[in-house]
């Protein structure tokens, strides 16, 4: 038995705004109103204002004087950043999974890419998108850096917030769930050249279908 944590009130609305951020609910450019959410969210305005600010530090929400806290909007260049540093965190976080235990966290990912494969058999492109998004995190997860997580954290949340655009840039979602698959099987042989090629592939093609200018 283990005592229960009491998590702040600010925290646990934040993160339910940035569920909602990445879920689409809360769309690119929407203006977050304290009246509104506080009302939505039943709480006091108090810990919704710090849960706004958490989510403007973290760079998922901005802040313009006198108007309020709006979401963030992503332009072409910004997907082309935020691919970018993924790539560089990823590729950091493999080289520590091959020094670790590659075979184990092959296995674990294989579990959350069949739900990708599920998700993608019945079309549900929101749900082949939240997949997609627990495989990249539990391999950074996977890596034992907290460093490299408390990098990634704000990177996710942004490259979410794409994904929802990139599922319907495939033509025939399964493209998406084999491209996975190939990386955890470069992982799982620990072939380290493949793997990386196939990473910095997969994000490539990611920056190619949302911003191909």
């Amino acid at each position: 038995m283990r005592p229960v944590k009491r998590e702040p009130a600010a925290l646990v609305i934040a993160r339910q705004l940035t569920d909602a951020i990445m879920d689409g609910t809360l769309a690119p450019g929407a203006q977050l109103g304290e009246a509104e959410l506080a009302a939505q969210l039943g709480v006091s305005r108090g810990p919704l204002r710090e849960a706004l600010q958490r989510l403007v530090q973290q760079g998922i929400a901005r802040s313009e004087p006198h108007r309020g806290v709006f979401v963030i909007e992503l332009d072409d260049e910004d997907v082309r950043d935020i691919y970018l540093s993924r790539t560089a965190i990823e590729v950091a976080a493999c080289r520590l999974v091959l020094a670790r235990d590659p075979r184990r966290t092959a296995e674990k990912l294989g579990r959350a890419h069949r739900q990708m494969a599920a998700a993608a058999e019945r079309e549900d492109r929101a749900a082949l998108a939240a997949a997609d998004m627990e495989l990249h995190q539990l391999l950074v997860a996977e890596s034992g850096s907290v460093r490299l997580q408390r990098m990634a954290a704000t990177l996710f949340v942004e490259a979410r917030m794409c994904l929802s655009a990139l599922t319907v840039r495939y033509t025939a979602p399964i493209d998406l769930v084999e491209e996975h698959g190939a990386i955890i099987e470069a992982l799982r042989a620990g072939d380290e050249a493949l793997l990386f090629e196939l990473l910095d592939e997969h994000m490539r093609d990611a920056v190619r279908r949302l911003a191909p200018a």
